[in-house]
Formats: structure tokens, C-alpha cells, sequence
């Protein structure tokens, strides 16, 4: 992923990058369909994209949850996906000793939002010298990450991207302050907001995660208004059945009308 990141600040339409896929890999064919449909877009657009799954979701409510289909078959279809279209992977890791087990099926390794202060899992990432895109947590402010990039930077790699996922507000929702956007982007690297798990509604007493999938749309362009160099969105072609926060998912039939309304709010700011 030789300069990478200068490629997604820096294309020649200008767009911001996207990263998106479904939240977990539910099974090699489906992880394909996904991945073809979004690069036709992408292509289309002319928006550089990075393919998103989850190889296990460590972090459910319940502990009958789904959490993956085995970490290595889960790894192989994510290699699959970025040798077979030519696009750069990236998915979550939880523990430090997962690093370089991912590491060598990915691009880009995720921090999770829960995780975003362990240092021993940021120096195990960042030393793996893959792009590390660190989620922000709904519990710090966007100054506060400043800290994370040094972590990552201090273990000699300077390849990080932030990801805002909006703040915990009350007990089951979470609200989004855009002034957080660039601030951490005064921190000199390129920053996401994350449109779907910015909608969640955490800690319902059913034990699954709620969202307003409905407001997708108006969460990345208030994003894109205030100049977010990318966007984070899980898609899927059935997120009513999605093994994994599909309350919160954009269906993929509507991610190409989404996607064209943002290019065009990108060119008015530009």
C-alpha cells in the first residue's frame, strides 16, 4: 500500500475515499457480490475505495451473537477480495497478538472505537507498518486522539487514519459533533466519519444494537460539507437479514444515488 494515503487525500477527481463492505464477512459469495458492486460504483465515480469487513466481531451484546465464520477463512476472503479487484482490505483486530495475523491478509488494520487507548494493541498494529485507521471513541473528545497518533507514530509508523463515530449521548444514542472532524485533522493525518455507526442506538433491552439507517444520508454529507477526506459505510444487499449490525447498514441498492449526491456537495466546497 505504497503511498496509499497520499493516493486518497490527493485523486485526481478530487473526491474524498471510501471505505465500505458489509459489517462481517458472512461467507466468500456474498463478500464477492459486495465487493463488485461497490467497485463498479467507485469506479464509476472515480471515488478511491478501500473494501471493509470484519473478519470476527469480538465486541457483541449478547453472547449468542454472530462473531464470524473462522478467523482464517474470514482472512482468506478478504486476501480474495483485494487480489481478485485490485483494492486495497481493511478490517478490525482486538488484540494485540492479532496484528500480524491480519496483517498478512490486509491493507489497513481497524482499531476499535472501545479499543482506540490500548497501547499495546496500537503499537502492535503500527508495527506491522500497515495504514492504521483508529477509531475514535464515542466516551473521548476529537483533541483527545492526538494521543493515538503519537502512539502509533512514536512505534515508526506514520501511515494513520481517524475515524469519528460520534459521542455517547445519554444511555442509547449517540450524536455527532462535526468540529471534531478538523480537529483531528490538524493532527496531519486524513480523517473519516463512520455513517452508520454514528446512527447506532447501543445498549437496547433486547441485547441488539438499534440504528436510523434512514439519516445515513444525512450524516455523510454534513461530513463532506465540513470536509471529511473519506467516509465509512457498511452496506449490505439485505441488511434486514445481515448477520451483523444490519439495524444500522445502508442497503447496497442505494449506495450509488447516495454516493453521486456527495460528489456533488464535494465540488461545491472545493
Amino acid at each position: 500500500m505504497l503511498n496509499y494515503l497520499d493516493k486518497l487525500k490527493n485523486t485526481d477527481s478530487g473526491n474524498f475515499f471510501l471505505m465500505a463492505g458489509p459489517c462481517a464477512i458472512e461467507g466468500e459469495d456474498i463478500a464477492l457480490r459486495i465487493a463488485e458492486k461497490i467497485i463498479g460504483i467507485t469506479d464509476k465515480l472515480q471515488i478511491p475505495y478501500i473494501f471493509k469487513g470484519s473478519y470476527r466481531k469480538a465486541n457483541r451484546s449478547k453472547g449468542s451473537s454472530f462473531t464470524g465464520i473462522g478467523d482464517e477463512k474470514a482472512l482468506r476472503i478478504l486476501e480474495r477480495v483485494g487480489r481478485e479487484f485490485g483494492v486495497p482490505t481493511v478490517t478490525d483486530i482486538h488484540e494485540s497478538d492479532e496484528a500480524a495475523m491480519a496483517a498478512a491478509y490486509v491493507d489497513v488494520l481497524q482499531i476499535p472505537a472501545f479499543l482506540c487507548r490500548q497501547t499495546d494493541l496500537l503499537i502492535a498494529a503500527a508495527q506491522t507498518g500497515k495504514v492504521v485507521n483508529v477509531k475514535k471513541g464515542q466516551f473521548l473528545s476529537a483533541g483527545s486522539m492526538k494521543f493515538a497518533v503519537e502512539k502509533i507514530k512514536e512505534a515508526g509508523n506514520d501511515k494513520v487514519i481517524l475515524t469519528d463515530r460520534g459521542n455517547t449521548f445519554g444511555y442509547q444514542d449517540l450524536i455527532v459533533d462535526y468540529r471534531g472532524l478538523p480537529e483531528m485533522q490538524g493532527f496531519g493525518v486524513p480523517v473519516v466519519m463512520d455513517c452508520t455507526h454514528s446512527l447506532q442506538q447501543p445498549n437496547q433491552s433486547s441485547g441488539v444494537t438499534g440504528g436510523k439507517p434512514e439519516l445515513i444520508s444525512t450524516i455523510a454529507k454534513a461530513a463532506i460539507a465540513v470536509g471529511a477526506d473519506g467516509l465509512f459505510i457498511e452496506t449490505h444487499p439485505d441488511p434486514a437479514n445481515a448477520k451483523s449490525d444490519g439495524a444500522n447498514m445502508l442497503h447496497l441498492d442505494l449506495l450509488e444515488e447516495t454516493l453521486t449526491k456527495l460528489i456533488r456537495i464535494r465540488q461545491a466546497i472545493l
